[in-house]
Formats: structure tokens, sequence, C-alpha cells
């Protein structure tokens, strides 16, 4: 049976054949290597060398291919000139729904009808508003749901690449998997499922200028990276404690940040193969680290502590960590990320509050409610902007994904589809494909939004 809205259990075991695309049973769980870990020997699945491959020549093609003048923005413009501007909702009447009928039992509720949001207000009335077109376009087809990996998705990432639509996703454990979504192998489907790690996966990075090198992190205390030249997963970091989080600014691939036990982060440099530096940044683990894509000096932590802090690199040094700002919750912040434009921050808390952070120096705060209380079974959600500062996407307890809108301090529609048969808890959005957008499942699927 496919995941269903209350989550799975961690033993949970399924016939993968009976989803669009299935992975193989990964193979018995191994000891810790302290050591590099060919790629062949991580595979699981059937006709490893072949299999193995196909994915390293997928990787090297797309990793020659260099993204020169490619941004965001001159693909909004391209893509969207016709069907209007990214840009807050406009609200406009409807005297009719056609054919669709509205579900009344609803009450104070919303339901989305055909990309309609319909709000209930407080004095009874029922408004339709219309969101922009080219979020109403966003659809969500049979042949772009696959389940990747057995279990929890922790992490979803897309390779910063237009050539080919390529997603790597990390499970609780240690399983990292690679679809290639344009894959037309009549003999296979695109999905490749490794095990370089023994437990969670806590983060995977893919830089843009270094995309045959793919770095991911692990509760196990590893840090490993998947050369795919060597094709080899290699140890790049030990430890005894758990390394929660990892990133890198988008400047530099030549340095790690990650967070290590109770508040800790680290400070990388992969030349030499040392720590520069060691901060104690928080009380309790750090779950996310974010850059600024305007400023990379500018980092952003989110703590199971109740706050997420902005700090300013060039001010920090042993003897002083003082934040540009602190934003406190009641509960644990499971993420927080800056916009697009790097003038805002988006939190995401256990209180059941989305925090949007912004101004010039980030002095003006807006606590939006979103139900955030995942549970036992379920990966914490965590907000994510879309492709410029208009919209954040985060998932729901109803199968759904929710678009928040900074500007209205309110969710404004949903995104639903009766291909999604399990709650999506991780996000993540095409760097160069407007509109294109992964979600990940505890169950080990992921869906695959596109434009229509």
């Amino acid at each position: 049976m496919p995941p269903d809205s209350k989550g799975l259990p961690d033993d949970f075991s399924d016939n993968f054949d009976k989803t669009p695309k299935s992975v193989s049973v990964i193979k018995p769980q191994s000891p810790r290597v302290l050591g590099p870990i060919s790629m062949v020997d991580a595979f699981s699945g059937d006709d490893e060398t072949e299999s193995n491959k196909m994915l390293v020549g997928t990787i090297l093609s797309i990793a020659k291919e260099t993204q020169v003048g490619v941004s965001v923005k001159d693909v909004k413009d391209e893509i969207f000139s016709e069907k209007g501007a990214l840009g807050s909702c406009k609200s406009e009447g409807f005297e009719s729904l056609g054919t669709e009928k509205v579900d009344e039992s609803l009450s104070g509720k919303r339901k989305l009808v055909k990309g309609v949001v319909k709000n209930e207000y407080l004095d009874g009335l029922v408004k339709i508003e219309k969101s922009d077109q080219w979020l109403e376009s966003l659809d969500l087809k049979p042949e772009n749901v696959a389940r990747l990996l057995p279990g929890r998705i922790m992490v979803v990432k897309f390779f910063p690449c237009s050539s080919v639509r390529m997603i790597a996703a990390g499970n609780k454990f240690g399983n990292i998997a690679f679809w290639n979504v344009d894959s037309n192998n009549e003999k296979e489907d695109g999905i490749y499922l490794y095990r370089p790690h023994t437990g969670p996966i806590s983060g995977i990075l893919i830089h843009q200028h270094s995309m045959s090198k793919i770095y991911s992190s692990c509760y196990d205390g590893f840090i490993r990276l998947m050369d795919a030249e060597k094709e080899v997963f290699d140890l790049v970091h030990s430890c005894d404690d758990t390394i929660f989080s990892l990133s890198q600014q988008p400047n530099n691939s030549e340095t790690l940040y990650f967070a290590e036990g109770r508040g800790g982060l680290k400070v990388w440099d992969i030349r030499t193969g040392k720590s520069s530096k060691n901060w104690m940044l928080h009380e309790d683990r750090i779950n996310t680290i974010n850059f600024n894509s305007q400023n990379p000096n500018i980092m952003a932590t989110s703590s199971t502590d109740g706050t997420a802090c902005i700090w300013d690199l060039r001010s920090m040094s042993a003897h002083k960590l003082k934040t540009l700002k602190t934003v406190s919750h009641s509960r644990a912040v499971h993420s927080a990320y800056f916009s697009p434009s790097g003038s805002s921050l988006a939190t995401t808390s256990l209180d059941n509050k989305v925090g949007i952070i912004s101004g010039v120096n980030f002095e003006d705060a807006c606590m939006i409610y979103h139900d955030n209380w995942t549970g036992r079974w379920l990966s914490s959600f965590r907000g994510i902007w879309g492709w410029d500062d208009s919209y954040i996407f985060i998932g729901n307890m109803k199968r759904g994904v929710d678009v928040i809108s900074p500007s209205q301090k309110r969710s404004v529609m949903t995104l639903q589809s009766p291909e999604m048969s399990a709650i999506p808890c991780r996000f993540d959005a095409h760097p160069y494909e407007i509109g294109m957008l992964a979600g990940a499942t505890s169950g080990g699927q992921v869906y695959l939004w596109t434009p229509c």
C-alpha cells in the first residue's frame, strides 16, 4: 500500500513494484567503514556495474556543461512574460465555478478547486480568490511520481543544471538515491540507489561549479564525497558526534559548514582537510545552515533551542559570537532560509508558525500560523522559498502543498493532486526551471510538480 496520511512506521516494508517507478530492496546494514567505499560496492540493486556506469556517465556529462549567463530572473522573464509576472495575488470574484462543486462541509477551511482557493471569513461570507496564472498551472503528472528510497526521506535536492532533470535524495537508513527524470532507457527507470552511510542523511551538497563531486553528511558522524570521476564515496570527516546539517557558500566550493553535536558549527577547509573554525552557536542542535545569496558572508542558522539566528562571518571569532538578529519561537525551529533576493528570512517552527523576517536590518518580523505538527512518523516541515520572494512552499497534513504569501501574511492556495498519496515534508525548487518543485515524503516517494 502507498503511504497514507498518517505516515509510515520505521519498520514499514512494501512491494515497490506497485508504484510508477521503484527502487530495489536495500542491502543489509553494514558497519561504519572508516575509509573510502567504491560506488559499485555501495550500489543497491541488480547489475550494479552497468547501472553505476550509466549514472556516472550522466553526472560527468552534466558536470562538463557550464551554466553561463543563466539565472532564475532570465528564465522567469522568458517563460512567464505571457502569463504575468510573479507577484502578489490579486483578488477576483467569480459568480460560478462551472461544473466543479465546492465542498460545503469544510466550514472555516479552504478547499482547492482547479487552482482556485476557497476562503471562509469570520463574517460568514465566502470569497473566491484567484492566484497567479503560473502558480495555478503547476501540475503533478503520473510519470513525475517515483519511489526513490525505502523509508523516510530527510533531504531532497535538484542538480543545479538546465540540461537534465536530476534529483538526489537521502533517507533515514543511510541511502542516497539519484533520479534521472529524463531517462529514456528501456531497461532502466532512471533511479540509482546507494548506501554510503549507516544512519539518517542530514545533508546533500551539489555545488553548481563542481557537480561531479557530491558531499553528504549523516547522523553517524561521517561526511563523504561522492567523486563521480573516481567512482568512490571518499571519507572527508568523521567524528563521534552527530552531524545534523551541511552547507556551503554559493561562491565557495572549497569550504564546508556543518553542525556537529549540540549547537556546534564547524568550518572545514577541503583543500587542507582540516577544521579552520569551530563555534558553539546554539544551546541545542543546529537543524539548518543557510547563506544569503546576495552576501555569502551573512549566514542563518535554525536550532532546536527555539531560535533562528543571523550571523556575519566577517565579525565572528572564537571570542566574539554576536548575532545580527535572533528570532525566537516557543518550540524547536526546524529551518531558516533566506529568500532569493536575500532581503527576507523564512523560519519554520514546531510552535505552528512560519516566521517572515525582513527589512533593511531584518528588523521586521511577522508570524504566520501554519500547522507544523507532523508527529513521530513524518519528517518535520521546512518551508522553502520559490523562485523569487513572492511565495513560500510548505507541506500540510492533508497531502497537499500550502503556498504562503509573505506580503499577504497567509496561505493563498494549496497544491493538491490525486497522484499524491502521502504527505510531502521536504522540498526543493529547481534553480533554473521556474515552477519545477520537488516534494519528498516519509514513505520514500518524490513528487515533481511542473508547469502545464
